[in-house]
């Protein structure tokens, strides 16, 4: 059996950027709770004559955008699993083994953390305030919850892990497929936001809820890539190499 070549050092991976953006952004969120952006947005999805949000009964959000999509997502994160099992008997796949374990650990703690945070933080949705028809009391992340018989389950935003999960999509491409990597940041990015999106216009999530779920699964898949994958670009590298240009580049 011939062996596996040695894999070459990874990509130059900026920290500023990788980490500081996100770890910006958490600030940012946390500045949020002085305003009222959250509940302005909401508002907005919001039709008072109906009693109702604009989207509560959309067949397209919910069974499709919502039940369909996940589904999808699922079969995707099985199919990981069966690969990375896979490699460990299929040669051709024995060299794709560590990115495959990546993607299964990422993805797998991506969606693993939305549910324990929810029972933590008891944070009730939108469409269960009384501002918006329903019977409980409205407060930010940071401040005590109201005494209730139904303490909420909505922060994080868990369906929009579903399509920000795939950011592990990016770290496991970006050393041996950058090209590759770079389309699957911009497609996990575009399917987090429209699930997000569908979400808030059935009154399921506030804006906030679904920014901290991106933050989140972004931190995992990095977390993931510098323990799983990343290698130390070596000291002799050619200044080109460690001097990229673009802003994906520096990702």
């Amino acid at each position: 059996m011939p062996a596996i070549p040695p894999l070459p050092a990874s990509r130059p991976l900026n920290l500023w950027i990788a980490l500081g953006i996100p770890l910006l952004t958490a600030v940012c969120l946390i500045l949020l709770e002085l305003t009222d952006l959250d509940m302005a947005l909401a508002n907005l999805a919001f039709d008072p004559q109906a009693g109702q949000f604009i989207g509560r009964h959309s067949y397209f959000l919910e069974d499709i955008l919502h039940d369909r999509a996940k589904e999808l997502v699922i079969l995707f994160a099985v199919l990981a699993i069966v690969g990375f099992a896979a490699s460990f008997v299929l040669q051709r796949l024995k060299s794709w083994r560590r990115e495959l374990g990546c993607l299964v650990l990422a993805m797998g703690l991506s969606t693993g953390f939305v549910t324990p945070l929810k029972a933590a933080t008891a944070v009730q949705c939108p469409w269960s305030l009384s501002e918006f028809g329903g019977q409980e009391t409205y407060s930010k992340l940071l401040e005590a919850r109201p005494a209730t018989d139904k303490p909420g389950r909505c922060w994080p935003g868990g369906h929009a892990a579903t399509g920000f999960t795939l950011f592990a999509l990016f770290f496991v491409l970006r050393d041996r497929k950058p090209r590759l990597a770079k389309a699957a940041l911009v497609f996990a990015f575009g399917l987090g936001v429209v699930f997000s999106v569908g979400r808030m216009l059935q009154g399921a999530h506030f804006f906030s809820h679904n920014v901290w779920t991106a933050v989140f699964c972004w931190l995992i898949g990095l977390g993931c890539y510098w323990l799983v994958l990343y290698r130390k670009p070596s000291l002799a590298a050619s200044p080109a190499r460690l001097a990229p240009t673009g802003f994906a580049e520096r990702l």
